[in-house]
């Protein structure tokens, strides 16, 4: 295993068992479906980079006539959301798709709904939502997540920060008018509470990173993979006002 590899599994050891990859709730998911307004009977939706489903299930849970299809390159997740959906009750609804989300096996204009939350990143805002639009029916709705300046003067230790870690994060203002030049009608966006970083995100991952610290004491470079973990949650603590997670939710024009 090269050394890429290696960290990379300290990483997914980090984030294993964890409620949610990334900020979210349940609250926020319905929010922003109620922005998405009516659907088609028996739509279809397609929620790209699932990880372990909290969302998957609570849209399925909120849509009952609903075909939910849910994508993510990591098994491991997808096993996770599967028994999350049994226990749910929403087993028969929820079908997983092992799939990176630059080549998705799902057809043209055939999803009502497209649900990404924190995954658009990975593409690049830009080309997610370009890409993603084909995939929707005329008049079809998209909502995902992305991670906003909240301030146009953020403090010098929070700018440099994410100048490291994601230099093409933008603000509201510009996360919208991106929406509008991929040619999606907004429909609505909001920030996402900070209840919403540390309930089913930080608070376990931090929970679990003194025993992996005192495991990979002696491998430098496993315990900077920790180390950068406990850099992130830092930031949060001392600047939550300076950026969030906001959702933004759009409609492919008819």
């Amino acid at each position: 295993m090269n050394d890429a590899a290696r960290l990379f599994d300290v990483f997914m050891e980090a984030q294993r068992g964890l409620p949610r990859q990334g900020p979210g709730d349940d609250r926020s998911t319905r929010e922003a479906l109620a922005l998405c307004g009516a659907f088609p009977e028996r739509p279809m939706v397609l929620d790209i980079g699932c990880g372990p489903g909290m969302q998957t299930v609570a849209l399925a849970e909120a849509l009952p006539d609903a075909v939910v299809v849910a994508v993510d390159i990591h098994q491991e997740y997808l096993e996770i959301l599967r028994r999350r959906a049994s226990t749910a009750g929403v087993s028969e609804r929820t079908h997983t798709v092992r799939g990176d989300m630059t080549a998705l096996p799902v057809a043209r204009e055939s999803a009502d709904l497209i649900w990404s939350e924190g995954a658009a990143y990975v593409m690049g805002v830009a080309a997610a939502l370009a890409a993603w639009k084909l995939l929707l029916r005329p008049g079809g709705r998209l909502a995902y997540t992305e991670l906003v300046w909240l301030r146009p003067d953020p403090p010098a230790e929070a700018a440099a920060f994410f100048a490291d870690e994601y230099p093409a994060m933008g603000d509201m203002a510009g996360n919208l008018e991106a929406l509008r030049t991929a040619g999606y009608e907004p429909l609505g966006h909001f920030i996402l509470p900070d209840a919403a970083w540390w309930d089913h995100y930080y608070t376990p991952l931090e929970s679990k990173l003194p025993a992996l610290s005192a495991r990979y004491a002696p491998d430098k470079a496993a315990l900077g993979v920790v180390d950068a973990t406990k850099r992130e949650i830092g930031m949060r603590r001392r600047f939550p006002s300076c950026y969030g997670y906001a959702f933004f939710v759009g409609r492919k024009p008819v």
